[in-house]
């Protein structure tokens, strides 16, 4: 149910008391799916951790944007950009059902569990957001975990279906802003185009976000309040509860499918890869080309170049869970899946690792660097973090049985203290 753990357990061993799930008894496909989202997703992050807003809506508007780093741009936002976002949510719906039907099978309180585990995400990603990183998802999963677990007992073509249509929404609702846009005169488009920057908190000034986040911490917290607060209610309710809680339907009834648990034919998953990778790449790769014929113009971009990318994504999303899907057959016991496994069964502590050691590189309380590196630096920084956190995970798991937050997300929940080591 969490964007970094799915709970399976053994029905025969029942037992009336809440308890986790044990480590052994866990679905290594769904582990590994995890880990290449969590790490996939720094890639995008990284902008956000150390750029200009800003950049991250219209990347012509700061810094170079010439060879090596439109290159880059190029790499993170086709293979990258809203893929593993995606995937990480996917993974958040289809946990919340392995979780309940977990307890279903134990005879336990599984909706009360999970809203008391979901009450625990919220109070961790609000700490998260107001005290670290602008860019937290912890607080939005949290909100749409309350509203869509009501659905987890559904049929999954009807969770499919619905979170399909709620998908689609925002979409909509930028087609119908773009139409809007091209039938206003010159200065309503400008006053349209500031507007939206405002609504997405991109209208501050670079210059002074930078002193901002290369400042002491007590002026990015004071930074950060106002923009998180509209970001949670009005961003939530007008496009984030429908992005994202549509995304979790969906995982729902691909869990119940058997396609996240490697349930399905090697057969179904080279057909996926295939048609995911075939379909979503063209698609993307369109909405780069009419990027360039928009030339860059922010609202046609952020309202009709942007649908390409955001319904490529999904379908690219689904070529990857092909592609993980088959690694796990093929090589179970390698390297590569034992890895990511950890990574993934870890996720929740290396979300937090990545803000700490990415915030330490970038603000003002660490190094500083923020506004400072281009991007082909940033993609450094991405494999740096991947070099220090894949390993760790391994390390960790050799030895305790969950992550540190892990494990207080668990103590919290089932208000007991869990056991730690191995």
């Amino acid at each position: 149910m969490s964007p970094n753990e799915a709970e399976t357990e053994d029905p025969s061993a029942a037992s009336n008391e809440p308890a986790p799930t044990a480590p052994d008894d866990r679905i290594v496909a769904l582990d590994a799916l995890r880990g290449f989202a969590l790490l996939g997703i720094l890639v995008i992050n990284i902008w956000l951790f150390a750029l200009p807003t800003i950049a991250t809506y219209n990347p012509t508007l700061y810094g170079d944007f010439t060879g090596l780093n439109y290159g880059a741009w190029l790499i993170s936002h086709v293979f990258f950009e809203r893929k593993f976002v995606t995937l990480f949510t996917i993974m958040f719906g289809a946990g919340m059902v392995l979780f309940l039907e977990s307890k279903a099978w134990k005879g336990q309180p599984g909706r009360k569990l999970h809203l008391s585990r979901t009450f625990w995400l919220l109070v961790i990603g609000l700490g998260h957001a107001y005290l670290l990183w602008i860019g937290d998802i912890l607080v939005v999963y949290a909100l749409c975990g309350f509203i869509v677990v009501w659905a987890w007992r559904w049929r999954p073509t009807r969770q499919f279906v619905l979170g399909a249509v709620l998908y689609a929404i925002p979409s909509l609702l930028y087609l119908l802003l773009a139409v809007g846009y091209f039938t206003l005169p010159a200065d309503g488009q400008a006053q349209l185009e500031e507007e939206l920057l405002g609504a997405f908190g991109a209208d501050f000034d670079p210059a002074r976000e930078i002193e901002i986040y290369q400042s002491g911490w007590l002026d990015q917290v004071a930074h950060r309040i106002p923009i998180l607060l509209e970001y949670h209610t009005l961003g939530f309710l007008s496009e984030l509860f429908w992005t994202l809680g549509g995304m979790m339907l969906m995982g729902m009834a691909l869990y119940k499918w058997g396609v996240l648990s490697n349930a399905r034919s090697a057969r179904f998953y080279t057909r996926l890869f295939a048609g995911g990778v075939g379909i979503g790449l063209p698609l993307i790769l369109g909405g780069v080309w009419l990027r360039e014929v928009f030339a860059w113009e922010t609202i046609p971009v952020l309202t009709l170049a942007f649908q390409f990318n955001y319904w490529g994504a999904p379908v690219l999303a689904a070529g990857y869970i092909g592609g993980i899907m088959l690694l796990c057959r093929r090589a179970k016991d390698g390297r590569v899946v034992h890895a990511l496994s950890a990574v993934g069964r870890t996720a929740f502590t290396n979300y937090l690792l990545q803000t700490v050691i990415a915030t330490t590189i970038f603000y003002g309380y660490g190094l500083g660097l923020f506004g400072q590196l281009n991007r082909v630096e940033l993609l450094g920084v991405v494999v740096a973090i991947w070099a220090i956190q894949i390993p760790l995970s391994v390390w960790w798991l050799d030895r305790f049985r969950f992550g540190p937050v892990e494990w207080l997300w668990r103590t919290l929940t089932y208000r007991k203290r869990q056991p730690m080591r191995r």
